[in-house]
């Protein structure tokens, strides 16, 4: 896998996205999964005509996808050894199904146990977020890179999902927050890539599954930003539990971050 098979995916998601989500787009129903989470038949016919796209050209590469039954999803981690596509095809369905213009597809190739590679494609804005580990991290053509905005953290913004977050630090963030302004837009995966290009400057979340930031949180990582759990342990596990993400652009900003999260 390569910088080239970033195009030829970026090519073929836009595509697809033109085709399946956006005539979509407004006009769904939605149902409700056993977890209480909302899916459009868009959620299911993405997955469908990505699934054909992928097998076209990489047909030795199993995909996990996030309307699949839990137990092939099991199945296809057992093997960490071997690479797996890993598929959100619309996240922030929520918001898709509302007519909220803001979702995306995400897909990440995974290999021993790491991402190798990242897309994100927000359809609405036209902009596909793409990373290769060890090779950088990009915005449509430009390079993503991390900058210092010099900021104290009194003064960012941060994109917080309450709603998964203990109550305890739910109500402290609420009542006290360390942060100027807070954000929540309903599409995890854009989230983390909204984090990479400096448009929030912390990310906090309490419980998202590897389908949601498997690409982001590679995207991150190449464009020199950082990211760990809220016990402090690395982002990325080849696992279908839930897990909570804290993240910063700069490291300082990372450091400080992580401080006051882990205040009693």
């Amino acid at each position: 896998m390569s910088v080239n098979d970033l195009s030829r995916l970026r090519q073929q998601i836009r595509r697809l996205s033109e085709e399946v989500l956006l005539p979509r787009f407004k006009r769904v129903d939605r149902s409700f999964k056993d977890d209480g989470s909302i899916v459009t038949e868009a959620d299911l016919s993405m997955q469908n005509a990505l699934q054909v796209m992928l097998r076209q050209y990489w047909p030795d590469v199993p995909l996990l996808g996030e309307e699949m039954a839990p137990e092939r999803q099991a199945a296809l981690l057992d093997d960490g050894e071997s690479p797996v596509w890993i598929l959100d095809p619309l996240d922030g369905t929520s918001n898709f199904a509302a007519g909220i213009p803001f979702f995306s597809v995400s897909l990440a190739l995974i290999r021993s146990g790491r991402p190798i590679l990242g897309l994100v494609y927000d359809p609405i804005r036209d902009e596909c977020f793409t990373a290769a580990e060890g090779q950088g991290a990009w915005l449509n053509d430009a390079l993503l890179s991390a900058a210092d905005t010099g900021l104290p953290l009194a003064r960012c913004t941060a994109c917080v999902d309450f709603k998964r977050l203990q109550p305890g630090l739910a109500r402290r963030l609420a009542a006290a927050p360390p942060y100027s302004s807070q954000r929540s837009f309903g599409s995890v995966a854009l989230d983390w890539c909204w984090t990479a290009a400096g448009r929030v400057h912390l990310y906090l979340h309490g419980g998202q599954k590897l389908w949601d930031y498997a690409a982001g949180c590679l995207i991150l990582a190449e464009a020199g930003g950082h990211s760990a759990t809220l016990a402090g342990e690395p982002m990325f596990q080849t696992s279908l539990e839930p897990r909570s993400a804290v993240a910063a652009l700069s490291p300082g900003l990372f450091d400080e971050w992580q401080a006051y999260l882990g205040k009693p």
